[in-house]
């Protein structure tokens, strides 16, 4: 018997690289091509079929509200937000987790409904996405794209490498996008390494140095290839050249 399908955004940090805006609203409320960043997830994800979606919440977690914002989702909340990272800010889900196969969001990134099916339809307890396109999106985003690209290298559909600094491009077979699906039983094999760990260490914690552990432990980590039509709003910078490259039909990384 499947276990039902639930989503889980993480969006308890603030987004420090927006500067003045994210001063008072977090990452996930920004707006873009005329919704906000938190409300383009949610519409995708409800097209991909996951109807339960919970909002991990942290920095001005009241202005992420259902009610107000008129959005169907729940909330969860990380008061410790800003002592922890990512992979603490997943844990505040672990019931959900434990119980339902869950796709897990980062709250800065739009997508394709396709990327969400095709990640669903892998058969991995833990799969990523990948962009194998993503050099376009890196070359609008900054001049040299290998100072901030990770490498990230699959083999017959599993992960082998991801998250180190390189100068080979060749290493870089695509770009993590920051969409996970986790069954019940990836969570344990998660869980279990958590556990094993300080809670120092838990706390600072980011997901790409997870996946990279959990590769050095032997866990399984499905990659499911996507061609653009994907984009991570993490700056300034990058929010005016989305904005800007969005007036052009036909962008390679326009979600819509």
């Amino acid at each position: 018997m499947k276990s039902p399908l639930e989503a889980v955004i993480l969006a308890a940090g603030r987004g420090s690289r927006l500067n003045e805006m994210t001063a008072s609203q977090p990452k996930c409320l920004t707006e873009i091509a005329g919704h906000s960043l938190l409300e383009w997830q949610i519409m995708t994800l409800k097209d991909a079929g996951i109807e339960q979606i919970s909002v991990i919440r942290g920095y001005l977690k009241e202005t992420i509200n259902p009610a107000a914002l008129a959005l169907d989702f729940k909330t969860i909340d990380n008061d410790i937000w800003a002592e922890t990272n990512m992979v603490s800010t997943l844990t505040c889900a672990n019931e959900l987790l434990n119980a339902s196969t869950c796709i897990i969001s980062y709250s800065d990134i739009l997508y394709a409904t396709e990327h969400v099916k095709a990640l669903l339809a892998n058969t991995e307890d833990i799969a990523i996405s990948y962009d194998t396109e993503w050099e376009k999106l890196w070359r609008l985003r900054m001049e040299d794209p290998l100072s901030d690209a990770e490498t990230f290298i699959q083999q017959d559909g599993l992960l082998t490498e991801i998250g180190q600094k390189t100068t080979d491009i060749s290493k870089i077979q695509g770009q993590y996008m920051g969409l996970i699906k986790i069954t019940p039983n990836g969570w344990e094999q998660i869980r279990n390494y958590l556990e094993g760990l300080e809670t120092a260490k838990v706390a600072k914690l980011d997901m790409t140095s997870l996946l990279s552990a959990l590769l050095e432990q032997g866990v399984r980590i499905g990659a499911t290839a996507i061609s653009g039509n994907w984009l991570e709003v993490d700056t300034v910078e990058d929010y005016q050249a989305y904005c800007q490259r969005l007036k052009t039909p036909g962008w390679s990384h326009d979600w819509r």
